[in-house]
């Protein structure tokens, strides 16, 4: 211990002295470390690769259920106790300034360890070498707010006490990570009353705390982050699939076709006719056999209805890497696809967002209430979700095939509740943290057909699929 710096040697007196007795801080804070447990669970699925930075004696780790999980400490006494309680899972005495592992890992998680890192700074470099283009680094920390309620804890012995060597706030830990080079997709706070009182802070914490002003005062914050591997502006290094979903919109279908680009390396247009009543299937037909030597362009007949069912079953046909959803009444022109695909190509983005709402609209390409009810989401969204959204309704969506089935895979979470097909890929992709951009693009007003959207009918089964969506995604315990 010669070597070690005197602010690590005092932080590894201090931890192996508490190593004993932290499981008995545990029990007696069970309120506060079940409520950690669960926001965890909610950001990482069980059976996940995940490394924990400060694992202490292992029971955050553990409660995450995780198919590979590696616990690091700087302690050696919580790494044997940890050895000992979980033998399922693997846990080393490591110094996070110079983690000499390769591994990577889908999820790392930092909880409430900032605090005694030495150089933060050199320790997010260090987790870089954990990371592969999908890991999500999920830190937790506590709010400076409550420093003076938590010192006066430990002395009281209620909270567990430890030296402190650094309290950041937000603004701090998103600087450091910044630094580093790594992109944060969302922050937050939550959790206002740590002390278990029946039903009361069942109400506090799962409700107020999450609103405005209430939400200042929570004891926890939280940063969720990625390392982005960045690939070059127009690279062919991807397939992509074109999905239009098609009801009703005969005279649009050779213009989607003459009018989509190639994209990548191989562009595949599929066509979901959705039942309609003007013979649009018949010219889907003929369009698909007269530009079959010219372009990769196929159709399915939806067995079910509304655009989500269209989405999702051209989704599960399509062979390409990133998938794309252009409404095939052709408002968002097609020509403005290659920005999508850039955006996600070079790994700026993981879920791309189309917005209609920056560049001045044609003439009557959006009607007043439309443009109002469109507002009103964007402000709802972009709080529920904990990231800038300001068209919710746009209709070209993207993302990579690798994320959409994973987000298929756990869509029970939110159940089928979408017939839009718009908010299942806006809520799954949130639940996985995936970083979400806007493309700006002129908004036209429609050549052929009428509007298949009933204003006041889907806009309050919208408000209703908001409502549903807090109390899954933001008022979660």
């Amino acid at each position: 211990m010669a070597e070690l710096s005197h602010n690590k040697l005092k932080v590894w007196k201090a931890m192996e002295k508490l190593a004993p007795e932290r499981d008995k801080y545990i029990r007696r804070n069970w309120y506060y470390y079940r409520n950690l447990s669960n926001f965890l669970k909610f950001n990482i699925p069980a059976g996940s690769k995940i490394a924990e930075i400060g694992c202490g004696t292992g029971f955050l780790l553990n409660s995450l259920n995780p198919s590979y999980g590696l616990g690091i400490d700087f302690s050696a006494s919580m790494i044997n106790i940890a050895r000992k309680k979980y033998p399922h899972l693997r846990f080393e005495v490591i110094d996070t300034e110079n983690l000499n592992l390769t591994e990577q890992f889908d999820y790392i998680v930092i909880s409430d360890t900032l605090g005694y890192l030495e150089d933060i700074q050199k320790a997010f470099a260090e987790i870089k070498k954990l990371t592969h283009s999908g890991t999500r680094i999920i830190i937790t920390y506590q709010n400076f707010f409550w420093e003076p309620v938590l010192w006066f804890a430990q002395k009281l012995k209620i909270k567990m006490p430890h030296p402190r060597l650094n309290w950041l706030n937000r603004g701090d830990v998103i600087n450091l990570l910044h630094l580093e080079g790594f992109e944060v997709i969302k922050f937050g706070r939550r959790f206002l009353l740590p002390v278990y009182i029946p039903v009361l802070s069942w109400m506090i914490n799962k409700y107020l705390a999450n609103l405005p002003l209430f939400n200042f005062f929570c004891l926890t914050g939280y940063t969720v982050a990625r390392f982005p591997e960045r690939q070059p502006e127009n690279n062919q290094n991807f397939s992509v699939s074109v999905i239009i979903p098609a009801r009703n919109e005969k005279g649009n279908i050779e213009d989607a076709v003459k009018r989509v680009p190639e994209m990548g390396k191989h562009t595949e247009i599929i066509f979901v006719e959705g039942n309609s009543t003007d013979d649009t299937l018949n010219e889907i037909k003929r369009v698909c056999e007269e530009y079959k030597d010219i372009r990769d362009v196929k159709f399915l007949v939806q067995d079910g209805k509304g655009k989500g069912d269209a989405v999702r079953k051209g989704f599960d046909h399509a062979t390409g890497d990133i998938l794309m959803i252009l409404d095939a009444d052709l408002t968002v022109p097609p020509e403005d696809l290659p920005k999508f695909y850039n955006a996600i190509a070079t790994g700026n983005g993981e879920y791309i967002n189309g917005t209609r709402l920056v560049y001045p609209l044609e003439h009557e390409a959006m009607r007043t209430l439309n443009m109002l009810g469109n507002k009103f989401f964007s402000v709802m969204f972009s709080w529920l979700l904990g990231q800038r959204i300001k068209d919710t309704l746009c209709g070209t969506k993207v993302l990579t095939a690798e994320n959409y089935r994973k987000l298929a895979a756990n869509r029970s979470y939110f159940g089928d509740f979408d017939p839009f097909g718009d908010f299942d890929l806006i809520f799954g992709s949130a639940k996985m943290n995936l970083k979400l951009i806007e493309v700006p693009i002129r908004y036209r007003a429609r050549k052929y057909g009428e509007t298949n959207i009933s204003r006041f009918k889907h806009g309050w089964l919208l408000l209703k699929m908001v409502v549903y969506a807090m109390n899954k995604i933001k008022f979660i315990r």
